[in-house]
């Protein structure tokens, strides 16, 4: 059963044009991992899964919902999909299970008993049982992730978004955040990350998807699109990450 389809997206701001005519599907359990250069359009084509971006053209479908009619109720397609930023935009002022709890609370209205046991069944989940009481400035850059992706594990979603949940993070926190997304991966999890963790995305995605200016220019088998790609664009782009301090014609 396809989870995400996207046909023929388009997006502008202005005058520039980030997407170009994405197709994409997602089944249920699959991670798929969207790579490619910055400002290739990847984080835009994962705002406009759940709405925080209006496509220009083309049609979103999530769990079967058009989140692109005008219609639509962009607040229950959000309480099914999880979104986890490069940033945990986390509430200083507020405990780590009180940022677990209130969109718990406030959007699925759930009390606060059942609030609290949510929040540390999913702490648990990603290692932070002890740190329920603990503040956001308290905690390492690491943990606050985790903390961002216990918030969004609490509200039971079908799908998850990560938009390049480890660049923020010091490379030696990077680790911790990649240990709790593979433990989804293996519950299976429906996941939809966009990386630039290159070995990440080899181990644990379903499929790899190329993404340059605004297109789609490759998808298929971890092995296959890192490994032995098929398109000249992919090769270069895998040659300059892989190899950053290679100088042109080296």
């Amino acid at each position: 059963m396809a989870i995400v389809e996207v046909h023929d997206l388009h997006k502008s701001f202005g005058p520039v044009e980030v997407l170009r005519g994405v197709d994409l599907t997602l089944d249920a359990g699959e991670v798929v991992c969207l790579i490619g250069a910055s400002g290739s359009g990847k984080s835009t084509l994962l705002r406009c899964l759940n709405g925080l971006e209006v496509p220009t053209r083309g049609t979103v479908l999530v769990s079967g919902v058009n989140v692109t009619d005008p219609d639509c109720d962009i607040d229950a397609v959000r309480r099914r999909v999880g979104m986890v930023f490069q940033h945990f935009n986390l509430f200083p002022h507020l405990t780590v299970r009180r940022n677990v709890t209130i969109a718990q609370r406030r959007v699925l209205r759930r009390g606060a008993r059942e609030a609290d046991r949510v929040a540390e069944a999913n702490l648990a989940r990603v290692g932070l049982a002890d740190k329920a009481d603990s503040f956001p400035a308290q905690l390492s850059g690491g943990q606050q992730q985790r903390v961002a992706i216990a918030r969004a594990l609490a509200m039971q979603p079908q799908l998850m978004l990560f938009d390049e949940p480890t660049s923020a993070l010091d490379p030696e926190l990077v680790g911790e955040v990649l240990s709790v997304m593979r433990r989804l991966a293996a519950e299976g999890m429906t996941m939809l990350i966009v990386t630039h963790e290159m070995a990440f995305a080899r181990e644990v995605a379903s499929r790899v998807v190329f993404v340059d200016r605004g297109v789609v220019v490759e998808s298929g088998a971890p092995g296959q699109v890192l490994g032995n790609p098929k398109q000249a664009r992919t090769a270069e782009f895998l040659r300059r990450v892989l190899s950053p301090n290679l100088v042109d014609g080296a």
